[in-house]
Formats: C-alpha cells, structure tokens, sequence
C-alpha cells in the first residue's frame, strides 16, 4: 500500500551488458531499476540502512479549522498556517517515546523510543485543480503506522479538535487516543546508508551509496505514477475527506484512567488496530 521513489534491493546478479534495460524491460512500467552500483560481499540492504526518508502527500484543506466550511477544490493554504503545521512537526524532531502511535507497544518498552533527524511540510502546490503539499520525515527507523499517527495528530490540533499540549502528553506514559491519517499520500524517498558510505565509499573498490544521478529519473517517476496515483485516488475515493470525518469521535482530553473506564468491555481503536499492509515500517 505504499508507494516507493528511492527503494533499494541487494542482490548478488552478473553484471551483463545493458543489465538495468534488461531488467526493466520484464518489468510492469510502474515498477523500474533506476541505478545499479557494486557493493561489499556481506552487504545487506536492509540491516545496513541507518537511516529513512518518507514523505506524505496531503490536500492542504486537511489543515483547514474545523469550524470552517471549506470546498477542496477552492482551498489555498495560507502562509500562517503552513508555518504553525511546521512548528508542530519540528515538536517531534529528536528522540521520543512513540509508544503512543503503534500498537503493541507499551510506554516502558525500549523500542518504542525512536530518533527523529527532520520533519518539516513544504510549499503548496497545484494539481488537478486541487492544492496539496508534501510533508517530509526522516528517521533512524519507524515502527508501523509511526508517520501516520504523527501526520494525524497533527491534523488534530491545527483543524482544533486537540490542544497542543497533546503532542507533550502522547510522549509521556499514558494511552493517549492518536488518529491514524490515511495510508494513500505516504512514498518511500530514500533509504540512507550513511555509515556504508564513509567506511565504503572512497576506498577505491566501491561506490557511496548516493544517487544523485538518478535524481531527475526519481522526480520523473513521481511526476508520472506516484503524484498521479495519489491525486486520483484521492479525487475518486475522498480518503481524506472521509477520514477526516472521523476525527470528532476521538477523546482528545480523557486521561488514561479514564478511558479505561469508558472502555471497560471493549478495546481502544489502537489496541485492536492490526497491519493494514500500509506500514510505515515495522523492525
């Protein structure tokens, strides 16, 4: 369920003439070999990754405050806004306990503590007549539905339905309820390789896992199938629309005790919420 921009597979293959035409050539045109370089023999692409980059694409009248009555198609968002959206998302940056936004986890579980390195939204833009923006997180590593339930959060409090002090709460030991936003808008950007690269990368025998000559194939690949996919997926099947919608049937203010009371015969959203096949990325 989620779309990749800079994915990267490690395996051991000849290295034959044209080998990335090849490839691609028996593969569906959404899915396509960008680069190819040579690496060490124990190298594994996913343990060797240290860090990742993922980012999520929205409408922007999902930051419109609740009490307004917007039309999508009509929404501009305004410069104050954009800037209070990415004063709330630089709260996360650093490290934090995120037991709050996955499942199974509990407040005293070391794992549930991760390291945030950015998180930032950049500027509006239009397509299809409709205003979206893309909110960028990268990370150390992220455990299922994390970005999700940041993004949501986020949401929460800047359409008013939550107070900012919730993001100081949710890190904190007790259940606090997290809205999940949708799984359509998040891509995959980059996987960093960081500490590959200076031990690796200039000794001669091997490349730094670093693409920057891909770089204009990558935005052409989400310029024809990524964007595309989001935006008419959204415009057909309203995900935000309808998920934001949801967001008055969550208890921003209960304390944990007190949500354990009003729930004593049946188990929080969160609890019960399994793996959708649209992860962020689960360790």
């Amino acid at each position: 369920g989620v779309s990749a921009a800079g994915q990267i597979v490690s395996l051991k293959v000849r290295l034959i003439d044209d080998i990335l035409e090849k490839i691609n050539n028996h593969l569906p045109s959404h899915i396509r070999i960008l680069g190819l370089k040579r690496v060490t023999g124990g190298f594994n692409s996913k343990n060797k990754c240290d860090a990742r980059t993922y980012s999520y694409m929205l409408p922007t009248f999902a930051f419109a405050h609740k009490d307004c009555e917007v039309q999508p198609e009509f929404y501009r968002l305004d410069k104050e806004t954009l800037e209070r959206v990415n004063k709330l998302l630089s709260c996360y940056k650093g490290t934090h306990n995120f037991h709050n936004f996955t499942s199974q986890k509990g407040p005293r579980d070391p794992s549930a503590k991760r390291y945030i390195m950015e998180m930032y939204c950049g500027e509006p833009f239009v397509r299809e007549n409709m205003e979206f923006a893309v909110i960028k997180v990268k990370g150390q590593s992220f455990m299922m539905h994390q970005i999700r339930k940041m993004i949501g959060l986020v949401i929460a409090v800047v359409k008013g339905y939550a107070a900012e002090s919730i993001l100081e709460r949710s890190w904190g030991e007790e259940k606090v309820d997290v809205p999940k936003a949708p799984g359509l808008g998040l891509v995959l950007e980059r996987v960093h390789f960081e500490k590959y690269n200076r031990r690796f990368g200039n000794d001669g025998l091997h490349e730094p896992l670093e693409w920057t000559e891909e770089e204009e194939k990558i935005a052409v690949f989400k310029e024809q199938y990524i964007y595309p996919t989001i935006i008419n997926t959204e415009r057909e099947e309203k995900s935000m629309a309808n998920w934001l919608n949801t967001l008055p049937i969550h208890d921003f203010n209960s304390s944990a005790v007190e949500m354990q009371t009003n729930n004593k015969n049946s188990k929080t959203s969160s609890d019960v919420e399994g793996s959708d096949g649209c992860g962020d990325d689960s360790d």
